[in-house]
């Protein structure tokens, strides 16, 4: 088989949900995000195709490096029922980064407030000592990963994530240059009711076979009202991946873009 076709193999084997596999398209796209966490184009992806769970996308992560389309080193981890693929040494190096920033006020993450009694998100005046305990949190779990053997995983870390913000926390691990939170022990509300959010999408080509598949590499959402605030981290986000990218040669034809949209509800 080509390794196209191993890829959708190996998806619609090993995350098959009761009857239901994943189509040829979404097999392809899933490939291609994995492929994307394995160059360290995305730190992590966070697996929500279909209802599979952690232990078979770590079955599926398996075959894909047995097969040798992907490197030993990534990972699946499982926080509490969602299932993220991750590049650890990117993930560690971007919290690292974090980290540093917000000790001397210029994190490289914006985090915008959404508490539900607001009557729009706000800027949080900084990197909260809460939100660095868990990055720290996050970085000794990141290591402890570094250490396991491939048969010891996916690793659950449920017990570490506990009482943890996943919104934010997820912001953090998926390399994005803004994350929301919440008082999640007050309410899972928040304040994006009708609030004009504008969508950053990047996507590039992969070369799959004798055709090119799209493959949507990140997506998320900045608060309309907030976009001058926090233009400078978009710049500085979208510069850091067009580097990244110009350091490979598996996809081509990197395109960032928006548009704004407006929902009546948004879950987090």
């Amino acid at each position: 088989m080509s390794p196209q076709e191993t890829f959708v193999a190996a998806a619609r084997k090993c995350l098959r949900v009761g009857r239901k596999s994943l189509s040829v398209p979404q097999s392809l796209n899933l490939a291609g995000m994995v492929l994307a966490v394995d160059l360290g184009l995305k730190p992590a992806l966070l697996y929500d195709s279909n209802g599979a769970g952690s232990e078979q996308v770590q079955q599926y992560v398996s075959a894909l490096q047995c097969s040798q389309l992907v490197s030993k080193s990534i990972l699946t981890l499982d926080f509490s029922g969602n299932t993220l693929v991750v590049n650890p040494l990117t993930v560690r190096r971007n919290l690292e980064q974090v980290l540093c920033g917000s000790s001397s006020n210029s994190s490289s993450v914006r985090v915008y407030t959404l508490r539900h009694s607001l009557e729009k998100p706000v800027v949080s005046d900084g990197f909260t000592p809460e939100l660095q305990s868990v990055t720290r949190e996050l970085l000794l779990v990141l290591r402890a990963c570094e250490q396991l053997t491939q048969a010891e995983k996916p690793l659950c870390v449920e017990e570490k994530c506990r009482g943890w913000n996943l919104c934010t926390v997820f912001g953090l691990l998926l390399g994005y240059p803004v994350t929301y939170w919440f008082d999640q022990t007050s309410s899972f509300e928040n304040c994006l009711s009708m609030t004009p959010l504008m969508v950053t999408t990047a996507t590039a080509t992969w070369q799959t076979g004798s055709d090119d598949h799209r493959c949507c590499l990140f997506s998320f959402s900045v608060p309309a009202v907030l976009l001058t605030q926090t233009r400078s981290d978009l710049d500085s986000w979208r510069l850091h991946l067009q580097e990244r990218f110009q350091r490979q040669s598996v996809f081509k034809d990197l395109v960032i873009c928006q548009n704004t949209v407006t929902l009546p509800s948004v879950c987090l």
